[in-house]
């Protein structure tokens, strides 16, 4: 009976042990399936480094001078000398404007300096003749005055006449209409047969100077202030201090010649609360052109700042998050603050996170939830896995 009993509790050992093991061999198969099932998730280790972000502001290109070519007599335009895009000198013929009646004008105004001429020296002979006959008391005092006093009337009225001369000579050169600086030439509405006249609305042209240029972008008032530190430092003094700008073009190529901040302008816009800044920018090849749009970077830089991708946090309610990943690689979301300054591809940290921690940095709504699992990999190797499949996915097309 003993014996029967001991080989009973003998068997219920056995068993008791192979169901134990078993349990634990499924445990430990449960734990290798949740690891095998979780996504592999780029991961990157926080550090300090130092950020050169840009701050992007739209912008307008003027030409270092843009004049408006209006004509200064009124008359039919009579030839167009210059194409739109041409590049024209200083002095340089643009328009012909119709000079028969200003061409009259002055010989109109010649012939009246020639009668003026010729009554000045009729009244001069006069005047002299009259002189010597006061000096011999032979005519009264009187009677020579008049003498005088007719000679200077008509020194007066050749005065007069040469003046109505310059005047016509004038207005004749202004049917030739010049380029009163060197530049490039604009649209031309008007051609030959349009009658011109100083009072009409749209030019004749304009004349752009774009050896350099001038881009034109606006700052808040919020942003003046930051830039004074509140009125610490004057305005002049901070526009000195600016680094040089980056001009994006609206194909987004960069322009090769870096811009200096040469001026903001004194005066904040009422209707929309910001000031003018002037940026000016070499164009030797004349690649810009006035009226070209474009934007210009300006390049801030925070030093010793956790920086991470765009794409690394949600936002939800106002709220952004980052997703910490711990020793057990589990993800937990965390609110984080980021400075408004970007370049549309990472953030400035400024609260939330720390040195030494470690983020998902893809996934980050999809595949990385809060307390969700995943299975670290570099980043290097994600960008390497991606490639193989869409390698792979464009052999199977």
């Amino acid at each position: 009976m003993n014996k029967l009993n001991a080989l009973c509790s003998a068997k219920w050992a056995i068993a008791g042990t192979l169901m134990i093991l078993a349990s634990c061999g499924g445990n430990n198969a449960n734990q290798q399936m949740m690891q095998q099932a979780a996504p592999q998730i780029a991961t990157v280790t926080l550090n300090y480094s130092n950020s050169d972000l840009s701050t992007t502001y739209p912008a307008t290109i003027k030409g270092k001078t843009d004049v408006e070519i209006r004509p200064q007599v009124s008359g039919f335009i009579t030839r167009v000398l210059v194409d739109e895009g041409q590049y024209v000198v200083k002095g340089q013929p643009l328009f012909n404007i119709d000079n028969v009646q200003f061409q009259a004008a002055v010989d109109n105004a010649r012939a009246a300096v020639n009668v003026a001429q010729t009554a000045v020296q009729t009244a001069t002979l006069t005047a002299q003749n009259k002189q010597q006959l006061f000096d011999k008391n032979i005519i009264s005092e009187y009677e020579n005055q008049l003498a005088q006093n007719d000679l200077a009337m008509a020194k007066s009225q050749l005065a007069q006449a040469q003046a109505n001369l310059i005047t016509a000579q004038k207005n004749l050169s202004y049917t030739i209409v010049t380029a009163p600086s060197s530049g490039v030439i604009g649209s031309i509405p008007n051609r030959e047969g349009t009658l011109a006249s100083p009072s009409m609305v749209q030019p004749l042209t304009t004349v752009s100077d774009n050896g350099d240029v001038y881009a034109y972008i606006s700052l808040t008032e919020k942003d003046i202030l930051q830039l004074t530190d509140n009125g610490k430092y004057s305005l002049n003094e901070k526009i000195k201090e600016m680094p040089e700008v980056t001009l994006r073009l609206s194909d987004g190529a960069i322009y090769p010649e870096p811009g200096k901040v040469s001026t903001v302008s004194g005066i904040i816009d009422n209707t929309t609360g910001s000031a003018s800044v002037r940026i000016l920018f070499k164009n030797p090849n004349g690649m810009l052109r006035s009226g070209s749009t474009g934007q210009i970077l300006m390049p801030v830089r925070m030093d010793s700042v956790i920086v991470i991708p765009q794409k690394a946090t949600t936002e939800l309610q106002n709220l952004r998050y980052a997703y910490v990943v711990n020793d057990s690689n589990v993800v937990t979301s965390v609110p984080i603050t980021v400075s408004p300054i970007n370049d549309g591809k990472n953030f400035v940290v400024t609260s939330g996170l720390k040195a030494g921690q470690r983020i998902a940095i893809e996934g980050v709504g999809t595949k990385v939830r809060n307390g969700s699992v995943i299975q670290p990999i570099d980043p290097a190797q994600a960008a390497a896995q991606a490639q193989q499949q869409a390698a792979a996915q464009a052999a199977g097309k």
